[in-house]
């Protein structure tokens, strides 16, 4: 069913495209990528406690609710600036093919620069590694 609906989206024309009709499909894998963002927010939070050294045990159980309430609102601005950007079926076909190419690109930075107050742009030139080395603890 999803590789029909990827082939009708493909005889559509850019503009319609662009004016978000496959947002719905994006919805749908949205609890997916939400439990993905949580995941990782978990170990990136398991690695930054290993290195203080600590009973991790109660940490562990602490780190699930915040890293779950984070993974909704940044899910939210990736589907929207998916949307936004008219970037919806490279960004689903990156994601079917399980890598990050340049329609993820632009919409993580886009997403980004959204969370951080800044304008859509602001990030563009800016080489996504260069971002992740700087938000890691």
């Amino acid at each position: 069913m999803v590789f029909t609906f990827l082939a009708f989206s493909l005889t559509l024309s850019g503009g319609a495209v662009q004016a978000g009709l496959l947002q719905p499909l994006l919805q749908m894998m949205r609890p997916k990528l939400e439990r993905q963002l949580a995941d990782q927010c978990q170990q990136l939070a398991k690695r930054t406690l290993k290195g203080a050294e600590l009973d991790l045990e109660p940490f562990i159980s602490m780190g699930k609710q915040p890293c779950q309430a984070i993974a909704k609102p940044v899910s939210e601005c990736l589907i929207r600036e998916t949307s936004r950007s008219g970037r919806e079926l490279g960004v689903i076909s990156e994601l079917l093919s399980g890598r990050i190419g340049d329609d993820a690109e632009v919409v993580i930075k886009r997403c980004l620069a959204s969370l951080l107050g800044l304008q859509a742009t602001d990030l563009q030139d800016v080489p996504l590694s260069a971002l992740f080395q700087r938000l890691r603890p």
